[in-house]
């Protein structure tokens, strides 16, 4: 049979009135402060997003989410889990508080409390291993919906992020479920920028400085073209010579691009520059005396 609990009047309810307004109070202030957090974080992204003036910055910005709802959501997801876990803490507390100033046997409710929290937490490790993972991918933006991402078992577009499970489709149409808690390192292929790299062949007893010559026209040209301006980051780098094999060679051209956005790049590229080299009057690889005819 459980103790009675102790009631003084005016003492009693006096106490408890105090400790439900404290609570309240509290709540009240620390959801205030995240919320306060939470639009000053979208204020400076705002006012970061209008500063960014160059084409590399603009086209950086929209694929990394920073000018993107990509950004708010994740604050506001933030800012959601935060309230969340400051309801629950700040009312769980009230709650002991209140039965200790009724007098209720709060040791022996706690340790009760701690053996069924043992013995669940052995059945529910995994579990609050998701969630944890779950919650520190959204914090620090691992990755987003939308990204292509590599999780060491699957590569694949991201469809959903959630505490638990992150859904994944790959290239073959295939959907995979993996767990947060199983994602040991993540390689995020839509953060930052991609780098295209082209090989043009040409024949190695042509004269390299007229080559690049002809090659840096042909950047410019790419460069120029307003179907890569929301691609192309800065102008294509013709390297140089990357290398001479038999009758070959291999001039190299970078360029650096939104990510995932280098594959028509790099196709264009390779178009412009033989059709620049053929215009030219650049000749390909051929057969040299002594030398095997080029590989088909």
């Amino acid at each position: 049979m459980l103790p009675l609990l102790t009631w003084s009047w005016p003492e009693t309810p006096l106490t408890l009135v105090a400790i439900a307004v404290l609570a309240i109070v509290a709540r009240w202030l620390i959801l205030r402060a995240i919320k306060a957090s939470v639009d000053a974080s979208l204020r400076r992204a705002r006012d970061r997003n209008a500063g960014q003036g160059s084409r590399a910055e603009r086209i950086l910005a929209a694929a990394t989410g920073v000018t993107s709802a990509r950004h708010e959501a994740r604050t506001r997801t933030i800012g959601a889990v935060l309230r969340s876990t400051t309801s629950v803490v700040i009312g769980v507390v009230a709650a002991l508080t209140l039965l200790e100033a009724l007098g209720a046997p709060l040791g022996a409710i706690i340790a009760s409390a701690g053996i069924g929290g043992v013995a669940l937490g052995f059945g529910a490790q995994s579990l609050v291993k998701d969630f944890l993972s779950g919650i520190f991918m959204i914090m620090e933006d691992q990755f987003g919906v939308g990204d292509l991402i590599d999780t060491g078992e699957v590569v694949g577009t991201v469809e959903d992020i959630g505490l638990r499970v992150t859904r994944i489709r790959d290239a073959s149409g295939q959907v995979w479920y993996v767990r947060n808690g199983e994602i040991v390192r993540v390689g995020n292929q839509s953060q930052g920028w991609s780098t295209a790299t082209v090989d043009v062949p040409v024949a190695a007893d042509e004269d390299p400085a007229r080559v690049l010559a002809v090659l840096k026209e042909a950047m410019d040209e790419v460069y120029a073209d307003p179907k890569w301006d929301a691609v192309l980051l800065e102008r294509p780098n013709v390297a140089g010579v990357e290398k001479v094999v038999g009758n070959t060679m291999s001039m190299r051209i970078f360029a650096k691009c939104a990510p995932n956005q280098h594959w028509g790049v790099q196709r264009d590229i390779l178009e412009r520059s033989q059709q620049a080299l053929q215009a030219a009057g650049v000749r390909g690889p051929v057969a040299l005396p002594g030398l095997p005819p080029p590989p088909a």
